[in-house]
């Protein structure tokens, strides 16, 4: 394997997929922007599910909100919560009522009519991103899909989907915590603009 070749290639590929997000993703992403800011301004706060990577991502994303982003913007938090870092909450939702419900369960125990559900899924078929999207719906909740290649069973599920235009999970990934930066700044600058 020609080491030096890989990484070229794979950093072409990742610009790439991002420069093609730009033309098929743009309207989608202000869409997300927009649920997000009437979400905060109604008082209202996101949740955020997927599994592996997207679980990672999930927790990356609920920090920019809850901490701060751009860090030009002195504000309060942003309530938003991760339903993939509690391990006795998974394990235990995984043995006694199945992996395929756990963050549906969590969406009704935490969700309100009005929140937003950010449900994050590289094939867009995760079943149990599935059942929490249907959760979510029962709740009043908007959803947010950030899917990938088709965008899978998700994609006619979501009120806003964000699908990368790619099938290489990796680039998905970077894509959709790329789209996780600019959605979460937007947000601050919606909910607090800058002169």
């Amino acid at each position: 394997m020609d080491v030096s070749r890989f990484i070229d290639d794979s950093l072409n590929e990742s610009a790439e997929t991002k420069l093609k997000i730009r033309t098929s993703c743009a309207e989608e992403i202000k869409s997300a922007v927009l649920l997000i800011v009437d979400a905060y301004k109604n008082g209202k706060k996101v949740l955020l599910c997927g599994n592996g990577g997207s679980a990672a991502d999930c927790q990356h994303i609920a920090t920019e909100l809850m901490i701060r982003l751009n860090h030009k913007i002195n504000r309060p938090a942003l309530p938003a919560i991760a339903l993939t870092t509690d391990t006795s909450n998974l394990t235990a939702g995984g043995n006694d009522i199945g992996f395929e419900n756990v963050f549906a369960r969590n969406v009704e125990g935490l969700g309100n009519e009005g929140d937003v559900l950010i449900a994050i899924s590289t094939s867009g078929n995760s079943p149990n991103v599935i059942k929490a999207v249907d959760m979510a719906h029962a709740k009043k909740m908007k959803v947010i899909g950030f899917l990938g290649g088709t965008g899978g069973k998700l994609k006619p599920l979501v009120d806003t989907a964000i699908v990368i235009p790619s099938s290489n999970t990796q680039r998905i990934q970077e894509g959709h915590i790329t789209i996780a930066h600019i959605i979460c700044e937007l947000t601050e600058f919606g909910l607090y603009p800058q002169d």
